[in-house]
């Protein structure tokens, strides 16, 4: 009788064993493939949302998923596919060698470098530039002319589609008005004064020598046209009309991504050096825009850091461009009651 309960009870615990195997196993599979499960997929207000599943790669192979991966190569390997040597389908749309991810860091997924998750239910909103309400593809678009060096994409066009339904899935985590903690760039207090280019060139040498070099220009991927670190001037980086050549953009950009692999809430450098370096970069010689001067028809619009006119006050363009910046946004306050803080 005792053998007998020894080898029931043997049996249980090996059983229960087996079932609690199972579970954690399976919890573990879940995880892995559908991380979401476990977050609060609503949950704004914290940062769970960029450590959830984007890897496109874990698609099946069918027509929606595909075309949901080439938007991810589209902007993780830009130039292969739309750029001036692109070795795919020879349509040259993009001006230079940067990929999209250069400046939305992991494929548009990392807080605080204007990630793209939630971005597709923004639109359409009001664009100064434009000063009008504007599409989602249309903001792409300005990237193309801008960031890009290039011209736009066809709006109906295999690449536009990519890259709309890319934007799709990885926000189909976010809440219904697309807004997430850590979208755009992270806040900075700008400094009362104008920028201080000798520390800035400092600050270059000391942080961003390494990965974006003397001169600016970059690191290329060996055998490739695209760039493991992407220039910061020079004929291959982004032109004078990117929102990136103001310099308040550009110390907020800097602030929570730069050095190369830094996280926002341990950020390397302070305000102050962020904007200096900014400064510095930003007065270096790099491609002009084609017809600058028709950007924000309302001109009382137009970010007071800015670097090309008109402008509807009378500070000089090299304030404009380094500052100090206070009392140009307290002259559109005090005139026109426009709050501006870029």
């Amino acid at each position: 009788m005792k053998r007998k309960n020894l080898i029931n009870s043997i049996r249980l615990l090996l059983l229960s064993t087996c079932v609690i195997i199972i579970l954690f196993v399976t919890t573990i599979v879940i995880y892995a493939y559908f991380p979401g499960i476990f977050e609060n997929k609503k949950d704004n207000g914290s940062y769970t949302i960029y450590k959830l599943n984007y890897d496109t790669y874990k698609l099946s192979n069918n027509e929606k998923n595909n075309e949901i991966k080439y938007g991810f190569e589209l902007f993780q390997n830009t130039p292969e596919y739309i750029g001036p040597n692109n070795k795919y389908n020879n349509k040259v749309y993009s001006g230079n060698n940067l990929s999209c991810t250069n400046c939305h860091l992991n494929a548009g997924t990392k807080a605080y470098s204007a990630p793209l998750i939630g971005v597709n239910n923004r639109f359409p909103q009001f664009r100064g530039r434009e000063n009008k309400m504007g599409t989602l593809k249309e903001r792409i678009n300005g990237c193309m002319e801008r960031s890009m060096n290039g011209v736009v994409l066809p709006v109906n066009g295999k690449e536009m589609n990519a890259m709309i339904s890319y934007m799709k899935w990885i926000s189909r985590y976010a809440p219904k008005d697309g807004i997430v903690k850590g979208s755009g760039f992270l806040p900075i207090t700008i400094p009362n004064r104008s920028v201080n280019l000798e520390h800035g060139e400092k600050i270059y040498e000391l942080h961003c020598v390494l990965c974006h070099e003397k001169d600016g220009s970059g690191q290329k991927i060996i055998d490739s046209d695209r760039y493991l670190y992407p220039p910061v001037w020079g004929n291959d980086a982004y032109n004078h009309g990117a929102g990136m050549t103001r310099v308040i953009t550009a110390a907020k950009f800097i602030k929570a991504n730069m050095p190369h692999g830094i996280e926002f809430n341990e950020p390397t450098l302070t305000d102050e050096e962020c904007y200096d370096v900014a400064g510095y970069i930003n007065q270096k010689i790099r491609p002009l825009k084609v017809n600058p001067e028709i950007d924000f028809p309302d001109i009382k619009k137009k970010p007071v850091s800015t670097p090309y006119p008109p402008f509807d006050d009378s500070f000089s363009i090299k304030q404009h461009q380094l500052g100090p910046f206070q009392p140009i946004m307290e002259y559109y306050k005090t005139k026109y009651g426009i709050v501006k803080t870029k």
